[in-house]
C-alpha cells in the first residue's frame, strides 16, 4: 500500500520534479541539532557521511560569518544540489548561499568544485561574499574573470572551490589544449560543476561554441555587396519567409543582380558571389539594429536574446559578422584560423558530476534530462508567493496594444505604485519611453545600451512612483526591494509588453515582483500582430475584439499559448539537431586530447618516432631528442586538428545537398567525419616522421591568438532552413 501511495505521489508531483521527502527528513534532523552546534566554541568540518550534521554546521557557519541564517528551504536546495539535481528556487530565496553550502559540501568530500556563473561580476561578487563562510569550514575559494593573469588563474583553480563565468572557464580549457609544456596547464581535471542560472547556461547557451583562433587576418567585409542589397526591393527582388528566418531572391531579383554584377549567380563552380550576396541580404533584411545588435564604440555588439544584455565576447560566424559590419559601414573585425573550439554543452558534459540552480527549471526539465541526465527538484518558497498574476490583455493590433499599455502605466503611476515594464528588445524599450515622455511621465530606461548603470537603476525600481522600462536584462539576476509605503500600494507592478518566445523568460519577468512574500502584481499586454503570433501561428485567424477593443474570446489566449509552445518546440528541435552534429565532434575532441596528453605528459612521442625512424633517432643527442620528439608530434596533432575543424565546418554547411539524394544529412555527416578522423591519425604520423627527419623542422605556431564565442547563426545552416520550410508546409497542410 505504501509503495502504491508513493507511485501516486510521484505521478501527481510537478512535471520534472523529484520528491523532497528525503531532504526534508535530513533538514528536520539538522534542526534538532541546532542548539548543540550553536553552543560550540569553534566549528570544525563535519564528516560528510552525516548530511544532517553538515547542514547544522553549515547553517551555524553562515550565521556566524555572514550574518545569514539559512532557512529550511535553503537547506533543501543545498541537499538537492549535493544529490546532483537542478534546484528550482524562486527569486529572492537565497540561491547564492544554498550554492555555497553545496559547493562546500562537495569540497569536504574531497571533490574539486567549479561554480559556473554567467558573467564576471557575479563570479567575483559571490566568491568574495561567501569567502568567510568557506574559511570557517576550512575550504579554500578563488575566482577567475577575463582580467585574471595566468598566475591568478592557476592559484584560483588550485582552490577547493573556483568561481568563474562559463566563457572564461571554457577559454582556459581551450588555452590549455594548446600548451606545449605540461607546467603551463592551468585547469585541473574536471570533477564537479555547480551551475548558477542553470537553464540559461545549460539550455539557452548550450549550442554556443567557444573558439580559440590564431594568426591575424584583417577580415573581408564586402561594402560593395552591402550597397547593392540596399537597392533591392522586398516583394519584387526578394521575399522573406513566414518566420523571418530566411530571405531569398525572386527570379527578377536574380536577373537584376546578375546584370549589376556581370556574373552568373548560380555557377556551382564559383559559389563565392552567391554566398556573399546571401550574407549581405540576410544582414540587410533580417538583422535589425537595436534588436539583434547595437553599434557602440565603433563596433557591432550582439545582444543576448535570453538576457537582453550585450554579449561582449560573442560574434556571429565570420561571414555574417563581416556582412553586418559592412552594412553599418564599420571596419571588419579580425578573423583567423580556428585552432580549437568547444560548445558550452560539451564543456559542461566534461564534468563527471553536474548540478545547478535557477528560478525557472521545470519548463526545461525535458532538455535537462535529455542532454545532461539531470532531474529538477522544485524547492518551495520560504514564504508563500502572494503576487497577483492577471490574465493577458489581448488586442487586435500593435497600435491598440501600445495605446492601452501607455494608458495603464499612466493610471497606475498616479497611485504612486512603482512599475517595471519588460520589453522585448532595445528598440521597443526606447520607443515606449518616448510615448511615456509625451504624456509627461519620466521613465528610466534599462537596456543593453546603458547596462553599466544597471545596479543603480534596479536599486531604485521599487521606490514609490518609479517607472522603469527594461529589456530582459531586468528579468533575472536582480533583486528589487520595495520602498517605504510601497507594500500598502500593492507592491511592484510588472507589465510585459509582449510574450517572449520562451515561457521561462515571461516567468523570470513576473518573478521581479512578489519576492519573499512581498505583495506584487503582473500582467502581459499582447497583440495578434506581435512577432510571436505572426512567426509561429501565421495561418490562424484571430478572434474579434469586444466593443472596448480587448480580445476576450478564449481562442485569443489559446493562440498566444500555442504560438509560444510552437516557438519552444522549434528551438528544442534546433538544439537537438545541433547536438546531433556536435556530439561526434566533442567525442573526437576528447580522443585527440587524450592522445595529446599522452604525448605532453609521457613518452608516447619518443616511442612512436624511435620505431618509425630508428636511424634518425639513434643519431640524435640523447639529452634533447625526447623533447624534440614531443614538440614535433604536438605540432602535427595541433595542425591536423585545426584542418579537421575546418573540414567539418565546410561539410556541415554543404551536407543539406545529400537530402536531395534521399540520404540522411546527419548520417552522412557522421560517416564522413569518422573517415576523416581516421585519415587525420595517419596524417599526424606522416607529418611527425617527415618533420623528425628534416634537418630544420618547421614548428612555427600562430604569432597571436584570441578567444571569442560564436553566437548561433540566427538563421541556422541551409539544412536548418530547409527543415523549417518543410515543417511549416506540413503545418499548413
Amino acid at each position: 500500500m505504501a509503495s502504491f501511495k508513493g507511485i501516486v505521489r510521484n505521478l501527481l508531483d510537478r512535471p520534472g520534479g523529484v520528491p523532497l521527502a528525503p531532504y526534508q527528513k535530513i533538514v528536520k534532523a539538522a534542526d534538532a541539532r541546532a542548539e548543540r552546534v550553536r553552543a560550540l566554541g569553534e566549528l570544525t568540518a563535519p564528516d560528510m557521511t552525516d548530511l544532517a550534521e553538515f547542514c547544522a554546521v553549515a547553517r551555524e557557519a553562515a550565521d556566524r560569518t555572514l550574518g545569514l541564517r539559512p532557512y529550511d528551504v535553503q537547506l533543501l536546495g543545498t541537499l538537492a544540489l549535493l544529490d546532483g539535481k537542478v534546484a528550482e528556487m524562486a527569486t529572492g530565496e537565497g540561491k547564492t548561499l544554498s550554492g555555497a553550502m553545496a559547493a562546500a559540501g562537495y569540497a569536504l568530500q574531497g571533490k574539486r568544485v567549479h561554480v559556473i556563473s554567467v558573467n564576471d561580476y557575479l563570479a567575483r561578487r559571490d566568491a568574495e561574499w561567501m569567502a568567510p563562510f568557506y574559511e570557517a569550514l576550512g575550504v579554500s575559494v578563488g575566482w577567475v574573470d577575463q582580467n585574471s593573469t595566468p598566475e591568478e588563474r592557476r592559484a584560483a583553480y588550485a582552490g577547493d572551490v573556483t568561481y568563474g563565468p562559463v566563457s572564461e572557464i571554457g577559454f582556459d580549457v581551450l588555452r590549455d589544449r594548446l600548451h606545449t609544456d605540461a607546467q603551463q596547464i592551468v585547469v585541473p581535471a574536471p570533477e564537479v560543476a555547480l551551475v548558477d542560472e542553470a537553464d540559461s547556461v545549460l539550455v539557452d547557451e548550450a549550442r554556443v561554441p567557444l573558439v580559440m583562433a590564431g594568426s591575424t587576418d584583417p577580415g573581408n567585409a564586402v561594402p560593395e555587396m552591402a550597397a547593392l542589397v540596399r537597392q533591392l526591393v522586398r516583394g519584387y527582388h526578394y521575399e522573406i519567409d513566414e518566420q523571418s528566418r530566411n530571405v531569398y531572391l525572386t527570379t527578377k531579383g536574380a536577373d537584376s543582380v546578375e546584370n549589376l554584377l556581370g556574373v552568373q549567380l548560380y555557377d556551382e563552380n564559383e559559389p563565392g558571389t552567391l554566398i556573399e550576396l546571401n550574407l549581405a541580404l540576410h544582414a540587410h533584411a533580417l538583422l535589425a539594429r537595436d534588436v539583434d545588435y547595437i553599434v557602440r564604440d565603433g563596433k557591432v555588439q550582439l545582444i543576448n536574446a535570453s538576457r537582453g544584455r550585450v554579449a561582449l565576447l560573442q560574434r556571429w560566424p565570420d561571414g555574417l559578422q563581416a556582412a553586418v559590419e559592412a552594412k553599418e559601414a564599420l571596419p571588419p573585425s579580425e578573423k583567423g584560423e580556428i585552432l580549437d573550439s568547444i560548445t558550452i554543452q560539451g564543456l559542461i558534459r566534461r564534468y563527471p558530476q553536474i548540478c545547478g540552480m535557477t528560478g525557472t527549471a521545470v519548463a526545461v526539465s525535458e532538455q535537462l534530462g535529455e542532454f545532461y541526465g539531470l532531474k529538477v527538484a522544485v524547492i518551495p518558497p520560504n514564504r508563500p508567493c502572494v503576487r497577483v498574476d492577471e490574465p493577458d490583455r489581448i488586442y487586435p493590433t500593435v497600435p491598440d496594444k501600445d495605446a492601452a499599455l501607455v494608458e495603464e502605466i499612466q493610471e497606475v503611476h498616479e497611485t504612486g505604485r512603482p512599475i517595471l515594464i519588460g520589453t522585448l528588445d532595445v528598440a521597443e524599450s526606447e520607443n515606449l519611453a518616448r510615448l511615456l515622455q509625451r504624456r509627461g511621465l519620466e521613465p528610466v530606461v534599462l537596456n543593453a545600451k546603458n547596462d553599466a548603470e544597471e545596479a543603480s537603476i534596479i536599486a531604485r525600481a521599487g521606490e514609490r512612483g518609479a517607472i522603469t522600462v527594461s529589456t530582459q536584462m531586468a528579468g533575472r539576476g536582480t533583486d528589487i526591494r520595495l520602498g517605504e509605503g510601497v507594500a500598502e500600494l500593492g507592491g511592484l507592478y510588472v507589465i510585459g509588453s509582449g510574450r517572449h518566445a520562451s515561457s521561462r523568460l515571461d516567468d523570470q519577468l513576473r518573478g521581479r515582483a512578489g519576492r519573499q512574500g512581498d505583495p506584487g502584481g503582473s500582467v502581459f499586454f499582447v497583440s495578434m500582430q506581435d512577432d510571436l503570433i505572426i512567426q509561429f501561428v501565421p495561418d490562424e485567424r484571430p478572434p474579434a475584439a469586444d466593443a472596448d477593443g480587448v480580445v476576450r474570446h478564449r481562442r485569443g489566449a489559446y493562440l498566444v499559448g500555442h504560438a509560444q509552445r510552437v516557438a519552444e518546440g522549434v528551438n528544442l528541435e534546433i538544439h537537438r539537431n545541433t547536438w546531433r552534429y556536435t556530439r561526434l565532434l566533442e567525442q573526437q575532441r576528447e580522443l585527440i586530447l587524450e592522445w595529446r596528453d599522452k604525448v605532453l605528459h609521457g613518452d608516447a612521442a619518443s616511442r612512436a618516432l624511435a620505431t618509425a625512424a630508428p636511424e634518425r633517432w639513434a643519431s640524435m643527442p640523447e639529452d634533447t631528442r625526447d623533447e624534440t620528439a614531443r614538440q614535433i608530434v604536438l605540432h602535427a596533432i595541433d595542425n591536423c586538428w585545426t584542418a579537421h575543424l575546418a573540414f567539418l565546418t565546410d561539410l556541415r554547411e554543404g551536407i543539406h545537398l545529400r537530402a536531395l539524394g534521399r540520404m540522411s544529412p546527419v548520417d552522412e555527416f557522421q560517416r564522413e567525419a569518422v573517415a576523416e578522423y581516421k585519415s587525420l591519425q595517419a596524417e599526424v604520423e606522416r607529418r611527425s616522421v617527415e618533420s623528425f627527419e628534416a634537418a630544420e623542422p618547421d614548428l612555427r605556431r600562430p604569432t597571436a591568438t584570441w578567444t571569442y564565442l560564436v553566437q548561433d547563426n540566427p538563421f541556422g545552416t541551409e539544412w536548418d532552413r530547409i527543415l523549417k520550410r518543410v515543417s511549416a508546409a506540413t503545418r499548413r497542410g
